[in-house]
């Protein structure tokens, strides 16, 4: 069985109540789900996969409090671990709903891990993410201000997808 990090970065609370909610539909004990602003870099190293969370903010931007936690991730060799990535975003933000993904997933690509759970976000309405990236959402995309009923049905789809992409 291996073993699974959750890593999230939030402001409002929002993509921790996700974060706690894919640990319980992935059966991930309340101790191994971890809020960025209060881990370092090297707690990934007893997972086998990453789960990386974060809302977006101003222009596409990460949370605030992954830009010292992904510096440091970066300089890591993850090679044998996978990581899924989910975000929350607010589809009016047209040119840059959940851009925060698409940076984690830009800055991760030198650490030799392999990305797992890309997703579709059909049902959404926006003109471009930094997410979509080689023709794909590169991650589980949520919407809980304009679409909240669909993160039910996204999460369960993306979590059974994750779990049989797990290695």
């Amino acid at each position: 069985m291996k073993k699974i990090g959750i890593f999230y970065g939030s402001s409002t609370g929002v993509t921790a109540e996700v974060a706690e909610e894919i640990a319980k539909k992935l059966g991930v004990a309340d101790a191994d789900v971890h809020d960025v602003a209060k881990s370092s870099p090297s707690d990934v190293a007893p997972y086998d996969v990453l789960i990386l969370g974060s809302s977006t903010w101003g222009a596409g931007e990460l949370q605030d409090d992954w830009f010292d936690f992904l510096d440091g991730l970066e300089a890591l060799d993850l090679k044998g671990k996978q990581i899924a990535l989910f975000g929350c975003g607010d589809e009016s933000m047209s040119d840059t709903f959940c851009g925060a993904i698409g940076e984690l997933y830009n800055r991760l690509q030198n650490t030799g891990a392999k990305f797992i759970g890309f997703f579709n976000a059909d049902g959404y309405e926006f003109d471009e993410s930094p997410a979509f990236i080689d023709g794909a959402y590169v991650g589980l995309l949520l919407d809980n201000v304009n679409k909240e009923e669909l993160t039910e049905g996204r999460l369960d789809e993306w979590v059974a997808k994750v779990k049989s992409e797990i290695k």
